[in-house]
């Protein structure tokens, strides 16, 4: 695998390689008498480029399948193949996105992304380009990038981390709750940055969210997990044309698949109909 390759200036569309998910379920605790299963056995395969969104109540085990897929846990049971190849530890031609940034602290946000090229040992002028690129398009100005992460808001430092996750082009982007700790409008305008990003490079993606409307606006396939034991129980091909509107709900179409998925959730109690307070996230859920 090279390491050269995702910091090529040229076009990179296609780049993405194939997921296979195949079989994968764990069990917490086997070896004690009390074993937890978070995730019954999935098989998903996701094709080269292809942004597929998982949605699911809190506790159905997204962000357990997110760290598997990264090789950073091992299933108990089945087999993860990327590219087709068996995926036996971390992988690494892969950007990670978590709803914490996770910046470190005593660097400046530009050193935060130049980071990435300074551990693999890459050549730093077409990493420091690809920087200033992806800092521009994410609308972080020069002045921002010198600024350390105490010094700027949640949705910069946040664009921050994005911007480190694609910095090398990768293969593969993981992304689990990225955009749970943003403001409305601050949510908004970088789910729309992270669709135009993903349109010109075309990773394959792997999108964990607790937002129905936030899995139909982005992907090209929603998968709609159950509650604990985490299965899918329905998969949604999103037929709308790219790039997709800024404000979801002037699309007719985009309405309608996420009432879709929300009955799902109502028929299996995770939502009520007399205003509980949903288990999709922890907030009030209108179904």
């Amino acid at each position: 695998m090279s390491l050269t390759s995702p910091i090529s200036t040229t076009d990179a569309a296609g780049r993405g390689v194939r997921l296979e998910i195949d079989h994968v379920g764990k069990v917490f605790g086997v070896e004690t008498d009390k074993p937890f299963e978070a995730l019954r056995p999935l098989k998903i395969d996701i094709q080269p480029g292809e942004f597929v969104a998982v949605v699911g109540p809190s506790g159905c085990g997204k962000s357990t399948l997110m760290l598997m897929v990264a090789g950073l846990l091992e299933p108990t049971s089945g087999t993860i193949r990327v590219g087709g190849k068996p995926l036996t530890g971390a992988m690494t031609d892969v950007g990670i996105v978590f709803q914490d940034h996770l910046l470190m602290y005593f660097r400046t946000a530009e050193d935060n992304v130049l980071l990435q090229g300074v551990i693999r040992k890459l050549p730093m002028a077409p990493v420091r380009e690809r920087t200033r690129e992806l800092f521009d398009r994410l609308g972080l100005s020069a002045d921002a990038a010198k600024r350390y992460p105490h010094q700027l808001s949640g949705g910069m430092r946040q664009r921050v981390s994005l911007a480190r996750a694609l910095v090398l082009r990768p293969s593969v982007l993981l992304m689990d709750e990225p955009f749970g700790a943003l403001d409305a409008l601050t949510r908004l305008q970088v789910r729309y940055d992270l669709e135009r990003l993903w349109m010109n490079d075309r990773p394959t993606v792997l999108f964990i969210t607790h937002s129905v409307e936030e899995a139909v606006g982005l992907a090209d396939r929603v998968l709609v997990m159950s509650p604990s034991p985490g299965r899918v129980i329905e998969e949604l091909r999103i037929d709308i044309p790219r790039p997709r509107p800024l404000e979801l709900g002037e699309d007719p179409a985009l309405v309608e698949y996420s009432k879709r998925i929300y009955e799902h959730f109502s028929r299996l109690g995770v939502i009520r109909r007399d205003g509980a307070t949903a288990a999709l996230g922890g907030r009030q859920a209108d179904a």
